[in-house]
């Protein structure tokens, strides 16, 4: 019984093997006749264009020539004939064969030109100056005496020597308002002292504009200092 199943079962394989066999043989018979079809039907299209040319468009008809109207020439003028005139009637051209003299030119006399007189300038006349500078009102000796009085004890004692001039500024009062150095004697206490001195004793006579009216002037001086005079 059990070998009788197999049997029928190896049957039915082999018979299901044969069927799928056919298949594979139909199909590939009928894939392939369709595509020999495919195949024939192009190569009938393309075996069977008909190809056209284009007909050549129809010659155009040359146009008619052109009528040329008959064009007459133009009159022939003829000259009048020349006049001749008489040699009678001609007007007879004279020449003039003497140049007139040129008329003398006459020099008018240059005019004469008179010069204005020159003014003179009026020289205003002005009075007399009476200016007058700043002078001294006493005895100046006096005045380099009271500068010895004032010698620096520091400048004794150091035993220093100098000249110092000066220059004062002298009010419309007669007082030395100022006092400048105008050659040092090289010790600056010195210089001060004797600037310091002649402001407290000089008393001046005071410098005059030129209308005699005080104003203010200047004076100029030295002073010497010495150690001889001290001792």
């Amino acid at each position: 019984m059990a070998y009788a199943d197999q049997e029928m079962s190896g049957n039915k394989i082999i018979s299901l093997i044969v069927v799928a066999l056919l298949h594979i043989v139909v199909g590939y018979a009928f894939i392939s006749g369709l595509a020999y079809q495919a195949y024939e039907q192009v190569k009938e299209e393309i075996t069977t264009i008909e190809i056209t040319e284009d007909e050549p468009p129809p010659e155009e008809e040359p146009p008619p020539p052109e009528e040329i109207p008959d064009v007459q020439p133009p009159p022939v003028v003829v000259p009048p004939p020349p006049i001749q005139v008489p040699q009678q009637n001609r007007p007879q051209i004279q020449q003039q064969q003497e140049i007139p003299e040129k008329a003398p030119v006459v020099e008018k006399p240059a005019p004469v030109v008179k010069e204005a007189p020159v003014e003179k300038p009026v020289v205003e006349e002005r009075p007399p100056s009476k200016a007058k500078a700043a002078t001294p009102r006493g005895n100046t000796g006096r005045w380099g005496a009271q500068a010895q009085s004032s010698y620096p004890s520091r400048a004794i004692r150091e035993e220093r020597e100098g000249t110092v001039g000066f220059r004062l500024t002298v009010s419309p009062k007669g007082r030395a308002t100022n006092c400048t150095v105008t050659s040092s004697s090289g010790h600056s206490d010195l210089d001060a002292a004797a600037c310091k001195a002649m402001q407290r004793v000089a008393r001046f006579r005071p410098a005059l504009d030129d209308a005699g009216n005080p104003t203010t002037g200047s004076w100029s001086s030295r002073v010497r200092y010495e150690l001889d005079n001290v001792r």
